[in-house]
């Protein structure tokens, strides 16, 4: 595990694979693929560092959303209008478990607030495999908002894939 909040790249990017199985609009193929990609970085990197990932992710998303609206829109409320409307939406994801939603609210909160949200979650030991599945949740609620807010599905995918290939972190 890395420290003061990084996250090795490899994990980061198969925290974004997560989300990619998640997605309905993802392609069976592409789907395949990146679950591949995920297995290969946790034997890699250890399954507690993609989870990592995906906290981090989560933290860009919420600054993403919150620094300037999507599609030019109203300003979100992060404490008003972002988390509460994330936090009310995990039920709709079976395997979401609702002991584990203290610690994403937890997360989202301190991504609202700005802070370093791997940093936040690190004080608290590593994240067990259950909260990192409502993490991974979280993060495709968010995605999926930024989607909507845009009006245009796959714009964040295709926001962050070309984020992640200008890194040298391609894909495939």
């Amino acid at each position: 595990m890395s420290s003061n909040g990084v996250v090795v790249d490899e994990a980061i990017r198969a925290a974004w694979d997560t989300y990619r199985i998640l997605d309905r609009q993802t392609p069976e193929q592409e789907r395949q693929q990146a679950h591949q990609r995920v297995q290969a970085a946790m034997d890699s990197v250890g399954r507690e560092e993609v989870s990592r990932g995906t906290v981090f992710l989560v933290g860009v998303l919420t600054g993403y959303l919150i620094a300037e609206p999507p599609g030019g829109g109203k300003q979100i409320d992060p404490l008003s209008d972002l988390v509460p409307t994330v936090i009310r939406k995990l039920p709709s994801f079976e395997k979401a478990e609702p002991e584990q939603v203290p610690m994403a609210t937890g997360v989202l909160m301190a991504a609202a607030m700005g802070m370093d949200t791997v940093a936040w979650r690190d004080q608290y030991g590593t994240i067990p495999p259950k909260e990192a599945m409502v993490h991974g949740f979280v993060l495709w609620l968010l995605a999926d908002l930024f989607d909507s807010l845009v009006e245009k599905p796959g714009t964040i995918d295709q926001l962050m894939r070309e984020t992640f290939d200008s890194m040298g972190t391609s894909q495939d």
